[in-house]
């Protein structure tokens, strides 16, 4: 084992950074690549300067690693405080504000609406089929319109 820490290369660092990139790919969700990315930053060290020692190979490969991992979570934490998408997850979210014919009347309180080629449910004032409403707001699967 000596041995081969005495003569590690940047092929060796290369490898396992190839390695730890290949088993990310299989799920490992984001803990397996940077670390992968500090191997192979290294391996380039460990090729521009061919006599690094291994305790300093080993050193500069922890400190990389985390440097690499600060980053990526500094990265994803401004990126989630910066919004994101707003409407994820909120499909319809989207029509509130826009006016639309009434496909089916408002009857006892429900009626429903045509968008593009769907048909979504509505909540209202009683109207008749045809009448222009506007969405005011949603609750679940269900738009709340007013007359427009």
């Amino acid at each position: 084992m000596a041995d081969f820490l005495h003569h590690l290369g940047f092929w060796d660092w290369l490898g396992l950074g190839i390695l730890l990139l290949i088993l990310e790919v299989f799920g490992a969700g984001g803990y397996l690549l940077w670390i992968g990315i500090a191997a192979a930053i290294t391996g380039v060290i460990a090729f521009l300067i061919p006599g690094l020692d291994w305790t300093w190979q080993f050193l500069l490969f922890g400190v990389l690693a985390i440097l690499t991992a600060v980053f990526w979570w500094r990265h994803q934490r401004s990126a989630k405080h910066a919004g994101g998408s707003p409407g994820l997850n909120r499909r319809g979210s989207e029509l509130v504000g826009r006016q639309f014919a009434l496909h089916d009347a408002i009857v006892g309180g429900r009626g429903k609406i045509r968008v593009g080629d769907s048909v979504w449910l509505v909540s209202g004032p009683e109207l008749p089929a045809g009448a222009q409403v506007r969405v005011t707001g949603q609750d679940g699967v269900l738009l709340l319109v007013e007359p427009a």
